[in-house]
């Protein structure tokens, strides 16, 4: 239960589609003068050492976040650069060291009425979460919650203001993950149909990752809310018939009630990243949306 560390993964290609997405949203979303509240039900460490340990043992931010830092990288899509900006917003000079996690880049663009929720039950993350917050000196803005975040978030549910993005991105490493995602959904949509849900999920020849968009789809148009699926691929999960290839292939993000904004955004972004990010030449992006 306690294996998942997401300091191995910090900045990969799904932290750049996450990330990305994240920051569209939220930027649209703190238009409004109204209150907002984020919620985020798996926070992980918050900040990452890239040079450390863990993100150098696996290497996969070379693979991701690195490559659009890299010299000659061409005039990035809006949504792409304001990524790219924010990431370089913890770091100093040209040197890419340090990768805010879904916590930190949240806490950048709320405002100083919103509020953050964090959820995390890792007991070394959470203390990593519990420090890096401290930090900030946010006050009451940010509470760091020791608990299980499909759980914890119900509690939050309608907020106060009556505005709210959660974001769900579990390491699915329990396949039960996939089905308890579908019950937040389930049970969040009940509590405040009007909130913006974002899930990730890593695509995986494994029947659940396939079936969870689809079942996420089905959901938001029978409850008669808009959503969003976008995808990302960068590598073929196989290097021969027989062969698996290492490390994750591919990932998407799927809202219920995105912003408006948001697909015209990831128009412009995600074929950036399909061609940047790519590993071999099976790399692609996807885009749909409906309701």
């Amino acid at each position: 239960m306690f294996s998942y560390r997401h300091a191995f993964h910090a900045g990969n290609h799904a932290d750049v589609l996450k990330h990305t997405v994240l920051i569209a949203a939220l930027q649209h979303l703190t238009e409004k003068d109204a209150a907002l509240t984020v919620l985020d039900t798996h926070a992980g460490a918050g900040l990452y050492r890239l040079d450390g340990d863990y993100a150098s043992t696996s290497g996969e931010a070379a693979d991701g976040i690195a490559r659009l830092f890299a010299p000659g990288v061409p005039p990035l899509a809006p949504a792409l650069q304001a990524y790219v900006d924010m990431v370089r917003a913890f770091n100093q000079g040209s040197a890419l060291r340090v990768y805010p996690g879904s916590p930190f880049i949240a806490q950048r663009l709320l405002r100083g009425h919103d509020k953050l929720k964090l959820f995390e039950l890792h007991p070394t993350d959470l203390r990593s979460l519990a420090g890096n917050v401290a930090q900030l000196e946010a006050g009451r803005q940010v509470a760091v919650l020791h608990e299980d975040g499909f759980e914890g978030i119900k509690k939050f549910l309608p907020p106060p203001a009556r505005r709210a993005l959660v974001l769900c991105d579990p390491s699915y490493e329990i396949k039960s993950d996939y089905a308890k995602v579908l019950d937040l959904a389930t049970d969040s949509l009940k509590r405040f149909a009007t909130g913006t849900y974002a899930f990730w999920y890593p695509i995986i020849p494994r029947p659940e990752a396939h079936d969870l968009p689809r079942r996420l789809k089905t959901l938001a148009t029978k409850a008669g809310k808009g959503w969003l699926h976008a995808t990302l691929t960068v590598k073929s999960s196989k290097v021969t018939p027989d062969a698996k290839r290492p490390g994750l292939p591919a990932s998407g993000m799927f809202l219920i009630n995105p912003p408006f904004t948001l697909k015209e955004a990831l128009k412009t972004a995600l074929p950036q990243m399909a061609e940047l990010l790519a590993q071999d030449r099976n790399a692609a992006h996807t885009l749909e949306s409906g309701g």
